[in-house]
C-alpha cells in the first residue's frame, strides 16, 4: 500500500484489519530474518505514512499515536517546516562534516539553541547524534572543566545504551543486562519520587546530598546527571524544591549541574524545557528525540567557558550536526515558535488530566496521575498498596494495540503507561484515543 504522509492524513482511528494485518505479519517474518532479534518492536505494524496523530500501516489501518516515536516527533512525523527546511538542504548537500568544513546550519541551531535554554549567559553548543552520545559527552565535558572524575545520577535514570550512559542509567532488563562491564566513577544517589517516598522536595534534596557526600565527596564530584521528569524511569515528576535544592548544592560546591532534557524538553511539558518550572538554570543541558522532527539530531549546550574548557577536536564526530539534520531542527523550532506548541502542550495536558483523573477514580489499580503538559503518566499498582502491577499494565496495552491506539509502557517495575502524543493531534482524536483506554481498562478489570 502506498499512502501519502503529513498532516493530509485523515485524522480518525481506522481499523480494516486484526492488529497487526497480514501484510504487517508478512514483514515480521522478513524482519525476523535479517534483523538482530535484540532489536525489539513494541507493536509490530509497518507503516508507510504518518502526520497529525496518526500512523497508517502497510495493511491501512490508521492508528491514534500516543507515543510520537518515544517523544521524537514533537511536531508530527511530517511537520511542513521540517520537510521544507529538510529537503532543500538534502538537494543542496547531504555531507561534509563540520570538522572538515563548516556550514550555516550548524551554527544556526547552536545559536538557537543559545536563545532558548535557560539562562541569559552565553552559552555554546556542540552537536551529536543520539541523546546517548549528548549525555557521555556532557560528561567528558564537565570532567574536563572542573578536573574531577565522578558523576551523581539517580535511581530509575534512563541516559542511553552506550557503555558509558549505561552505567549511568539504572534499570537493568534490558538496557545493561550482559553488556558489562560498565564504565566507573558513576555513583547513584535516591530520587524524589513523591508516591513512593511520600517526602517534600527539600526533604528528598537533603537525602540526596547526604549520600553524595558521604559516598563521592564534592571535592571528587565533576557534575551532577538528572532528567528534570524522568523517562525509562517512569515519568517520575521530582517533589517541587527538589531540583533547585540540588542546583544551589552544586553551585555552592563547584559541581556542574547538567539537565538530561532529552525527552522532557523543547516544549514537550508545556515549557521550553522541564526545569523551566521551577527556573532552575543549569550549567550543562543536553536536547535530542524532539529537536529535528524525527531526524537524528543531539546537543549539549552550556555555559560558553564551560564548553571551551575541552582542547581542540576534543569534540564531535563524523556525522554530528549533518546539514539535513541541522535543516530540520531549525524547521521543528520555527513549528514550536510560530504554533506555541508549549501552549499547545499544556492544552493536550489538561484534557489528559481529565481523563486521567477520571479513569484513576473508577479504576484503584491506578495508584498515581502524574507528569506535565503532554508528558504524561499512570503508575498501576496492586489497589491499596505500592506493590507494581506489570501484568495489568500490560494487558491494557495489549488491549489499546489491538484497537488501534499506540500506547507505550515505562517503569523500573514496567507498571507505568506514558503519554507522548505528538502536539499536533487534534482534540477529538485526542479523546477517541482515551475513550479506548477508558475501554481497556474495563475490558482488563
Amino acid at each position: 500500500m502506498t499512502a501519502t504522509g503529513g498532516p493530509s492524513l485523515s485524522q480518525k482511528r481506522n481499523l480494516v484489519t486484526a492488529i497487526p494485518g497480514p501484510g504487517s505479519l508478512e514483514r515480521l517474518d522478513r524482519k525476523k530474518a535479517y534483523v538482530a532479534d535484540g532489536v525489539g518492536t513494541t507493536l509490530p505494524v509497518f507503516i508507510v505514512a504518518a502526520g497529525g496523530g496518526v500512523l497508517v500501516d502497510v495493511d491501512g489501518n490508521s492508528l491514534i499515536d500516543l507515543g510520537s516515536g518515544i517523544a521524537v516527533t514533537t511536531v508530527g512525523n511530517a511537520a511542513e517546516k521540517v520537510v521544507e527546511r529538510a529537503s532543500a538542504q538534502l538537494a543542496a548537500f547531504t555531507h561534509t562534516c563540520f570538522m572538515v568544513t563548516p556550514y550555516d546550519g550548524y551554527v544556526d541551531v547552536a545559536q538557537k539553541l543559545a536563545e532558548l535554554t535557560p539562562g541569559d549567559h552565553a552559552k555554546k553548543s556542540a552537536l551529536f547524534n543520539s541523546g546517548a552520545e549528548a549525555v557521555e559527552n556532557a560528561v567528558k565535558i564537565a570532567r574536563v572543566a572542573t578536573g574531577r572524575d565522578a558523576v551523581v545520577v539517580f535511581d530509575h535514570a534512563y541516559h542511553g545504551r552506550t557503555n558509558l550512559t549505561m552505567a549511568m542509567t539504572a534499570k537493568n532488563m534490558p538496557y545493561k543486562n550482559g553488556f558489562g562491564p560498565f564504565a566507573g566513577e558513576v555513583y547513584r544517589a535516591p530520587m524524589s519520587y513523591p508516591l513512593r517516598d511520600g517526602l517534600s522536595g527539600t526533604d528528598a534534596a537533603a537525602r540526596a546530598i547526604d549520600v553524595i557526600e558521604k559516598q563521592v565527596g564534592a571535592a571528587n564530584l565533576a557534575c551532577v546527571v538528572i532528567e528534570p521528569i524522568q523517562g525509562e524511569g517512569g515519568f517520575v515528576v521530582p517533589a517541587p524544591g527538589f531540583l533547585p535544592a540540588l542546583a544551589e548544592w552544586c553551585r555552592s560546591n563547584g559541581v556542574l549541574f547538567v539537565s538530561d532534557e532529552i525527552q522532557a524538553g523543547l516544549c514537550r511539558t508545556g515549557t521550553w524545557f522541564a526545569v523551566d518550572d521551577e527556573g532552575v538554570v543549569p550549567d550543562l543541558i543536553t536536547t535530542a528525540k524532539g529537536i529535528a522532527g524525527g531526524l537524528p539530531l543531539a546537543a549539549v549546550t552550556g555555559r560558553a567557558e564551560v564548553m571551551d574548557a575541552v582542547h581542540g577536536g576534543g569534540l564531535g564526530g563524523t556525522y554530528g550536526g549533518n546539514p539535513v539534520a541541522c535543516a530540520a531542527a531549525l524547521g521543528a523550532i520555527e513549528e514550536m515558535e510560530t504554533h506555541d506548541l508549549a501552549g499547545r502542550a499544556r492544552q493536550i495536558g489538561a484534557i489528559m488530566q481529565t481523563r486521567l483523573d477520571a479513569l484513576k477514580d473508577a479504576h484503584p489499580v491506578i495508584a498515581e496521575v502524574r507528569g506535565r503538559g503532554a508528558m504524561m503518566a499512570i503508575e498501576l499498582t496492586r489497589p491499596g498498596a505500592l506493590e507494581p502491577d506489570a501484568d495489568r499494565t500490560a494487558r491494557v496495552a495489549a488491549y489499546c494495540h489491538s484497537q488501534g491506539v499506540v500506547v507505550l509502557t515505562c517503569g523500573t517495575w514496567g507498571n507505568v503507561f506514558r503519554f507522548l502524543p505528538p502536539l499536533s493531534i487534534g482534540d477529538e482524536l485526542l479523546q477517541e484515543a482515551f475513550d479506548v483506554v477508558a475501554e481497556a481498562f474495563t475490558a482488563t478489570a
